[in-house]
């Protein structure tokens, strides 16, 4: 098998959950992000959570399905990672002119700027179901994280069936979504 071929394998893997490939891809590449970060003002706790974030980053695009790698992964993640930490470093206003490193990098701004965007809504949304309150946070979260049924859902809240739970579920669903675009507007 080809270092491509194996490189696109590995991706394959990762975008389905794949425990042993995620392993694979943290243990060639960690220690490379560890060194950026370190070399330039770091701890091992910053480079474990810029690490991470790049993983989430190339976890996102394998997961799209349509995503062309068209480097290497320890490019791709070396790339993201040292965009992350130099921006890291500005917001704490520790930026040197130049962050070292002597692997290849690609661009990877429009990838980063839409995970930032996502990370930006996840919040947004995690502050809207706080405000929603219970029952409704509950309900919500029963159906759509826990994937319950709306049988089930009716019998743990007690509602009298199946149709007036859908209907409490629906009355939540706009509400949530009535605070979520009002905090997401204010804040665009």
């Amino acid at each position: 098998m080809s270092a491509d071929a194996s490189e696109k394998l590995l991706l394959s893997r990762l975008a389905v959950n794949d425990r042993q490939a995620t392993e694979t891809i943290y243990k060639q590449n960690y220690n490379m992000v560890q060194s950026l970060v370190l070399n330039n003002n770091g701890t091992i706790d910053d480079a474990r959570d810029v690490f991470q974030e790049a993983m989430v980053v190339l976890y996102e695009k394998a997961r799209t399905g349509n995503f062309e790698l068209n480097c290497l992964i320890s490019t791709f993640l070396y790339s993201v990672a040292r965009r992350l930490w130099l921006k890291r470093l500005q917001q704490l206003q520790r930026f040197s002119a130049e962050v070292d490193g002597a692997a290849e990098t690609v661009p990877v701004e429009e990838d980063l700027d839409m995970h930032e965007q996502r990370n930006h809504e996840f919040q947004v949304m995690e502050r809207a179901m706080m405000g929603l309150g219970e029952p409704c946070k509950s309900l919500l979260e029963a159906y759509y994280l826990q994937k319950k049924n709306m049988s089930e859902i009716a019998t743990s809240f007690g509602y009298t069936s199946a149709d007036n739970a859908k209907t409490q579920k629906y009355k939540c669903l706009m509400r949530l979504k009535k605070i979520f675009f009002a905090q997401y507007k204010n804040q665009v």
